[in-house]
């Protein structure tokens, strides 16, 4: 065999692989070397992995209950593609009986082998079938966008109070907008407007929101206003919720179904070799009566590893050590075996969840974005809810993660170094694992007596209907333990001398103002439902002048702290409203905000707000 190949088995089914040793601790440092206690503990996981490793046996809608306005009557792609190696160039897959051998790539030649340094010598794998047909067919490598994908999204635009006093969107608490922000920022360039969410880049940070005394109840609300940092004519209302947390003693159990690309756009180090550590580092965290399986997707769908206790750890972290890249993407058949050994294994008391680990290139298999949805939002009806992984870039799809986890009650992260695993995995594991409250939609209704206009900061693709509010049928997110989320406001005050938009002629302003109650804001509401609930309950909080701050100084760190992500967030998407607020600016606002900072994120989040600022100066996104 060539190279330094060997047979090994994966339950009956032999296995051909090349064994690489795992990366250098090292090697998860973060370019500004900050964090360095993340570094310590990585390095320590990787150790106790290669050890294991060394010993391891191979309904129908409700009625409308759309109530009566509180305050007013009805009437009035980034970089090239990476390079084609001889993997992706053509991939044969041969199904027979009940043994399907997946090849991946041609058998080098002389020449080839010559050429090829020794990690890239050529792998073949066996795998179990899983739910593909049991025919021959010949596929063809992966076809590169040559561009990240985005979707577009408009900023949400200034509204007048007196036209549309009411403001409804879903909760978002992905954070994969963030860390595919700080790899462009590393890598010299600003990132693509669009993939700049900015809800996400401030819900990436956890803020200390005083969380509920009675468990029974998954969080409450915290409020305030204060004067806008970068204009002085209107306010921010900051609203912020954080969900208790779960101690690691006292999780609930997890069956858990890791799906993880292994076509041959998934080679390069930062896709496959991180995925399998970052995994490794999860199944450090799971409980010994948790059970993993693993199923792959590439030329065809396959079971790598059955339903196993966390107890073995070591057999299944072998199980993700012996993952090779090679093949094209049938994404869609992958995520139909998934389902199904969740489904066959699933467990009422437990967690029940697929985690989905791609760089998102699905070209084959369920190709259609919205069949793809259709299927995970079926799916979820049943208690199997998806988290999604996303890896790599050149040929990421973020379009399509994005799609798959807000309609698989999930949520979706981008890992780009093994620091973000960690903080994913292991620092958030409670978060990304045990959902405590789903369904999750906020509604604001601004008082006229008070607010003239107003607009959400991000939240552009969360968007609800007014009447989707109290419609439980209506999908929107879902809060995770210990999550924290925050949306932020800007409003013009009635008494504000400068506002974005002229009074009409004709209104009459004066009679829409009286209808408002006084020394009131805004109304909040927010609908949540308890994660084996279907039925919707209810928060309210009205905002007034107890939750204004008159200095924004007095705030605390974590209002400052967001603001000035808020602001950074929308510097990089082009937002007119940040014009006169610049890079350092953001710095003056955050660093004093950083507070402990016990793992280096919001010194890093400086950073990369510099790294910004030199990008901007060489003109470069």
């Amino acid at each position: 065999m060539p190279g330094n190949l060997s047979k090994k088995n994966v339950g009956t089914h032999p296995v051909v692989t090349e064994h690489v040793s795992l990366p250098e601790a090292k090697t998860a440092r973060l370019s500004d070397n900050v964090g360095g206690e993340r570094d310590d503990y990585i390095g320590n996981k990787l150790q106790e992995s290669n050890e294991k490793i060394a010993v391891a046996p191979s309904s129908t809608p409700p009625k409308d209950r759309t109530e009566e306005p509180r305050f007013r009557k009805e009437g009035a792609y980034a970089g090239p593609a990476p390079a084609e190696t001889l993997a992706d160039k053509k991939q044969v897959l041969v199904a027979k009986g009940k043994t399907s051998q997946l090849i991946g790539g041609l058998a080098p030649s002389k020449k080839d082998m010559d050429a090829m340094a020794p990690a890239q010598v050529m792998t073949r794998s066996f795998v179990t079938p899983g739910i593909m047909a049991e025919s021959e067919a010949v596929i063809m490598g992966p076809v590169y966008a040559g561009r990240d994908r985005f979707d577009h999204t408009e900023i949400n635009p200034i509204k007048l109070v007196g036209e549309a006093p009411v403001s409804t969107f879903s909760i978002d608490v992905d954070t994969a907008a963030y860390a595919f922000v700080r790899r462009a920022l590393n890598n010299g360039h600003l990132p693509q407007k669009d993939a700049v969410r900015v809800e996400e880049m401030i819900n990436y940070f956890d803020y200390n929101y005083d969380i509920p005394k009675d468990r029974a109840n998954p969080f409450k609300p915290t409020v305030a206003l204060y004067q806008t940092p970068w204009n002085p004519q209107t306010q921010l209302l900051h609203i912020g919720i954080k969900g208790h947390d779960i101690v690691k003693e006292a999780r609930p159990k997890t069956n858990l179904v890791f799906l993880i690309d292994v076509s041959g756009s998934m080679s390069s180090q930062d896709k496959l070799p991180l995925l399998k550590n970052s995994m490794k580092m999860l199944v450090e965290e799971l409980q010994p009566e948790d059970r993993v399986a693993i199923a792959v997707y590439a030329g065809a769908a396959g079971t790598v590893l059955e339903p196993t206790k966390a107890a073995e750890k070591g057999k299944i972290i072998a199980a993700l050590d012996k993952l090779n890249a090679g093949g094209s993407t049938a994404g869609g058949a992958g995520i139909k075996l998934a389902y199904a050994l969740a489904e066959a294994n699933f467990q009422k008391d437990a967690v029940n969840r697929v985690i989905l680990a791609t760089d998102g290139d699905f070209n084959v298999g369920i190709r259609n974005p919205e069949e793809l949805k259709g299927f995970v939002e079926r799916k979820k009806k049943s208690g199997i809810y998806l988290s999604v992984l996303g890896f790599g870039q050149g040929n990421y799809n973020d379009a399509l993660m994005q799609k798959l986890a807000q309609n698989g009650n999930g949520n979706a992260a981008y890992i780009d170094t093994l620091s973000e695993a960690r903080k994913v995995l292991v620092e958030e594991a409670s978060s990304t694992l045990f959902t405590i409250a789903k369904d999750v939609k906020i509604q604001v209704e601004f008082n006229p007596a008070s607010v003239a206009e107003y607009r959400l900061i991000g939240y552009e693709s969360r968007m609800l209907k007014r009447e989707d509010f109290n419609n439980d049928q209506v999908d929107a997110g879902d809060v995770g333990a210990g999550h924290t989320v925050t949306a932020i406001y800007e409003i013009t005050t009635v008494e504000s001398k400068s506002k974005f938009i002229d009074d009409l002629r004709y209104a009459d302003s004066k009679t829409t103002q009286e209808k408002g109650k006084k020394g009131e804001y805004a109304f909040l509401k927010i609908r949540y439902k308890l994660p084996h609930e279907e039925v919707s309950r209810l928060l309210t909080k009205p905002i007034d002048e107890e939750a204004m701050v008159n200095n924004i100084n007095n705030a605390s760190e974590d209002i400052r702290f967001a603001a000035s992500v808020a602001a950074f967030g929308q510097i990089l998407r082009g937002t007119p409203y940040t014009k006169n607020f610049d890079y350092d600016d953001v710095i003056k606002l955050a660093e004093p905000a950083k507070g402990r900072d016990q793992f280096g994120y919001r010194s890093e989040f400086l950073n990369m707000v510099r790294l910004a600022k030199t990008a901007s100066t060489m003109g470069d996104r």
